[in-house]
């Protein structure tokens, strides 16, 4: 049995909109908006604001009976389980009788996506190649640990926390899989069972969980939709995913686990290194194509690096580099596992001028916004849509640090 929203947030911390100082928004995607906030104990929060009609409209043209409401739920189940420094923490949610909210951790150096483009060759060095791997390697490893497949990752879903270290986002397109390992053919729940109960409408963001540094206008490659998810089956069979970095056998719908994780991987370690993504067509089809068929071009002399992404991006799943051969290859032979996390210096920290422009903007009024963003502005209020407009914030004034491709890692 569902539970309603005022059971849900018994279980959540409470949060307040009177109580939260919004400061601008951040970025946006398909059903909401994402705020930088401030809470009475003047820390910065990633506020994620859906409206509950566009919700309402997906969930009818869902294939799925309720399928959108149980993804969005199990994605804020999924955050209250985690505990790991490189994963974010639910601070909190709400819900009024026009939008649902919640938040999480505010990353202030962006993500990695933004950080590569700002490097002057749009590319990373295999020493800082080799520190971020290592720490997405240790992530997946974790939601792997907990039965979850990510299944979207990519550098717009890597943000860089205070610390310098990452913070891996943007779960509502995870799915559990049985308690097998991840060798085996788990079966595929879009929802979790008995100890993650099916509730009705908390709702989460699509996208954007800290700030992404992404203008109202997101140019990120689209997703591609979820047509189906299947329980009967020795693998999940649902379409999904971020089409320049899924894997072959999610393309070809033979069915898929956890290794479709380590796929992604091996394309977010080309782009690093080459700046660009090794499938990429003049469009989706091609796009499609060219995962399913040809081999990526690892121009440059044969490093450790290149024999990484070549074996992380084997087609054939079966055949695909797992945790632990990733973990002992070449590639990472100096890193001693159990100190990546304890790391002070990474090559990027964010810097005191994040703080610029993020005062002085008048009180916004979250519903409004959400709304105007939506459905457009019924009453033409000219004013109000400059006032809106003028509360985005493209990036935060991030820079890197001098040097940061020639720092030593390990």
């Amino acid at each position: 049995m569902k539970l309603d929203e005022e059971e849900q947030l018994q279980q959540t911390p409470a949060l307040d909109l009177h109580n939260l100082e919004v400061i601008s928004a951040v970025g946006r995607g398909a059903k909401g908006v994402v705020f930088l906030a401030r809470d009475k104990a003047s820390e910065l929060l990633a506020l994620k604001v859906i409206s509950k009609s566009l919700i309402e409209k997906k969930g009818k043209n869902d294939v799925v009976n309720g399928n959108e409401y149980r993804r969005i739920f199990f994605e804020q189940e999924v955050l209250r389980r985690f505990s790991h420094p490189l994963l974010p923490r639910l601070r909190g949610a709400l819900a009024t009788q026009n939008v649902v909210a919640y938040a999480i951790d505010f990353c202030p150096g962006g993500n990695l996506n933004s950080l590569r483009k700002r490097q002057t060759e749009k590319m990373f060095s295999d020493d800082v190649i080799r520190f971020y791997a290592a720490e997405l390697v240790v992530a997946l490893e974790y939601l792997h640990s907990l039965e979850i497949v990510y299944r979207d990752l990519k550098p717009e879903n890597v943000m860089i926390q205070e610390n310098g270290h990452i913070m891996l986002v943007d779960f509502d397109l995870s799915t559990r899989f049985s308690p097998k390992t991840p060798r085996s053919s788990p079966n595929c729940n879009s929802v979790p069972e008995p100890e993650f109960p099916k509730k009705k409408r908390l709702s989460l963001l699509h996208k954007f969980f800290c700030n992404t540094g992404i203008a109202p206008n997101d140019d990120s490659p689209s997703r591609t939709p979820n047509s189906s998810e299947s329980g009967t089956e020795s693998k999940c069979n649902s379409f999904v995913g971020t089409e320049e970095y899924v894997a072959p056998e999610i393309v070809s719908g033979n069915g898929h686990d956890f290794a479709v994780d380590w796929w992604s991987l091996g394309v977010m370690l080309y782009e690093m290194l080459y700046g660009t993504t090794p499938f990429r067509g003049s469009n989706r089809k091609e796009t499609f194509y060219r995962i399913l068929s040809k081999e990526p071009e690892l121009v440059g002399e044969r490093t450790s690096l290149r024999d990484l992404i070549a074996k992380l991006l084997e087609k054939d799943p079966k055949k695909r580099i797992g945790v632990e051969g990733i973990k002992g290859h070449d590639f990472f032979r100096k890193i001693e596992w159990d100190s990546v996390l304890r790391i002070s210096r990474p090559p990027f920290i964010p810097g005191n001028e994040n703080e610029v422009g993020m005062e002085g903007n008048k009180k916004i009024d979250v519903e409004l916004f959400v709304q105007e963003i939506f459905f457009g502005n019924n009453n033409n209020d000219v004013n109000e849509e400059e006032n809106l407009s003028k509360v985005w914030v493209e990036e935060l004034n991030q820079k890197p640090i001098e040097n940061v491709d020639t720092f030593p890692i390990f």
